[in-house]
């Protein structure tokens, strides 16, 4: 396999050989990142003056090496310097600069067929011991992008910052918030916090994709109607600070165009799809970005009843019959099958390459909800032994590795409920599990789906600043105990308080959104919002425009001399002690 190396690399092998000594291009190597190098003097020995990345191309004065404590030390030039450095640590090609034979998994990855795919080929456990083959490219900092790997069972890719040389390591917990997971409470059989990974991810950022801070989206359905009236949402936006769409590729029972994805893992959702969308959804995404709009594809996971029919050995199924499970309108692809994820996820990337989107959300990255009382009933075909939450953060883990080699964002969305402290809920969902691994964490915490006298409000539904201001603040508590916490951009409301939650909840014109978005902002979560509503009518955008055009971070909060700017003012809320935050309901 060809090697990639990094740019100093190049730069090093550009210098000129030292005149009259004869030299050999080599390239730093050995088992570490780095490698340290020493001037030397015959009063003071060998002294450390440099530390380079290995793979970095050098010329070795090959005849000129000296011995030192029993080892040998030979010159290079490094810059204008001459340097030494232990024979050991040359390498007589980039192939051999990688010297170690054996790692360890330090957090519990994929291992993939190939770095082209996005197929698994089995999990690897946190502990697991691996036999190095071969590695595709060194990154900046000398550290191994991915090696193929042996576990003695299969071969394949794991990305090197899952990995560390020394068994002991691979073993540690990330110590620090540890007390605070361990104290988390499991009631619902979600499982352990304690057993998610907590150890920081690198957020990337793309310069090719510009994601607005706070980023403000319109969401738009799949519907062939919408999506052609593409310029009247542009239209609109332009007179706002909207300045994103959310545009869904599949949702359950919806699925988009004809994707090649869809045509090998899932043929009932090919079936189902737009003939002619793909060309739509291209059009649409070129005039978005455009305009200079940042470009959000959603795809909704393990709720897909169309999956589920192509594989049912897949789906949640009942224990006593072997049948698929058939729960809030739609069968459940289980969150365990690495099939599901992969079939997910290749539609994800197709969809980058094909029309272009800048992020990835991904909606029902979870088991299905109320599901307590008959949880054991159920076969979720658990291969790994994972528990719920594990496995929700560990598919979030692979989509984001697979989705930022793409050089694009993923955000997921979760419950409202999962800002709630104290315990992990019943479909899997750990706020600091999912924050630490996404780029953007999506809560959807719709006024309506709190019940009565949640956080001591009588009716949270027609109290949305005093509902999602409390809420804010316990997002903020859960962002504190997450060492990469990812950007909070949430989902408001914008659909009528259903009639059956209550005949006289408020409307969704322009002073409910307008609440509940300066309450995230009041609350300090100023990372945006998006727009829910499930006809995406633009009728009712252009209503709740006055909410969508004013500029939140420039107002001040609410209770420090600012009123609402539209409509009416915010009622006084009914308060009553708050409940014991010990319900799974799901919100």
């Amino acid at each position: 396999m060809k090697k990639l190396f990094p740019l100093a690399a190049i730069l090093a092998l550009l210098i000129p050989s030292c005149s009259g000594d004869r030299t050999e291009a080599r390239w730093l190597g050995g088992p570490d990142p780095s490698i340290v190098l020493y001037t030397y003097d015959k009063e003071q020995g060998l002294q450390p003056a440099d530390t380079l990345i290995r793979g970095l191309g050098v010329d070795a004065l090959v005849d000129a090496g000296i011995s030192s404590g029993g080892e040998e030390y030979i010159p290079v030039k490094a810059g204008n310097r001459k340097l030494y450095v232990r024979k050991t640590l040359l390498a007589a090609s980039l192939e051999e600069a990688v010297a170690e034979k054996i790692i360890y998994v330090q957090t519990a990855a994929s291992l993939i067929d190939d770095p082209e795919t996005s197929h698994i080929r089995t999990f690897l456990r946190k502990g697991s011991e691996l036999q190095v083959m071969d590695y595709d490219s060194l990154q900046e900092d000398g550290t191994v992008h991915r090696y193929k790997v042996s576990d003695g069972k299969h071969q394949g890719w794991i990305f090197g910052k899952y990995c560390v040389t020394e068994k002991a390591e691979a073993k540690e917990v990330y110590d620090r918030y540890a007390e605070a997971h361990a104290a988390v409470r499991n009631p619902f059989k979600g499982g352990a916090a304690s057993g998610c990974e907590f150890r920081p991810c690198a957020k990337p950022v793309f310069p090719d994709r510009k994601l607005p801070s706070p980023c403000n989206g319109f969401y738009i359905s799949i519907n062939p109607a919408l999506l052609k009236n593409i310029d009247a949402y542009i239209a609109l936006a332009d007179s706002t600070r909207i300045n994103a769409f959310v545009i869904d590729i599949k949702d359950n029972e919806c699925p988009g165009y004809k994707a090649e994805a869809m045509l090998k893992h899932s043929p009932s959702n090919y079936a189902h799809a737009g003939s002619a969308k793909e060309e739509l959804y291209k059009e649409v995404v070129r005039k978005l970005h455009e305009k200079g709009y940042y470009v959000i594809g959603r795809i909704t996971c393990f709720k897909d009843s169309y999956y589920a029919k192509d594989h049912p050995e897949s789906c949640i199924s009942e224990r006593s019959s072997g049948q698929p499970f058939y729960h809030n309108k739609s069968y459940w692809p289980s969150a365990y099958c690495r099939d599901v994820w992969q079939f997910n996820v290749e539609l994800a990337k197709e969809s980058v390459r094909k029309m272009g989107f800048d992020e990835i959300n991904f909606d029902y990255v979870r088991f299905p909800d109320k599901m307590i009382s008959i949880d054991d009933r159920m076969n979720y075909h658990n291969a790994y032994g994972e528990s719920k939450v594990q496995a929700i953060q560990n598919f979030v883990r692979y989509a984001c590795d697979e989705l930022h080699e793409l050089g694009v964002y993923v955000s997921v969305d979760v419950f409202g409920e999962t800002a709630n402290p104290g315990y992990t809920t019943a479909y899997g969902q750990y706020w600091p599990a999912l924050s630490t691994v996404a780029d953007i964490i999506c809560g959807m915490p719709y006024p309506d789906h709190f019940s009565k006298d949640y956080y001591g409000i009588s009716k949270p539904w027609n109290h949305p600043y005093e509902l999602l201001r409390a809420w804010g603040k316990r997002v903020q508590d859960r962002q504190a105990v997450t060492s990469s916490p990812a950007i909070v951009r949430t989902w408001v409301q914008a659909y009528h308080v259903m009639r059956f939650v209550d005949p006289a909840g408020l409307d969704n014109d322009s002073n409910f959104m307008e609440r509940q978005i300066r309450a995230l902002y009041d609350s300090g979560l100023t990372g945006g919002f998006q727009t829910w509503i499930g006809s995406c009518d633009i009728n009712v955008y252009r209503r709740q425009r006055e909410a969508y055009a004013l500029d939140y971070p420039s107002l001040p909060a609410i209770g420090e001399g600012s009123g609402f700017v539209t409509g009416r003012p915010a009622p006084a809320a009914e308060t009553k002690p708050a409940p014991a935050d010990t319900s799974a309901t799901a919100i």
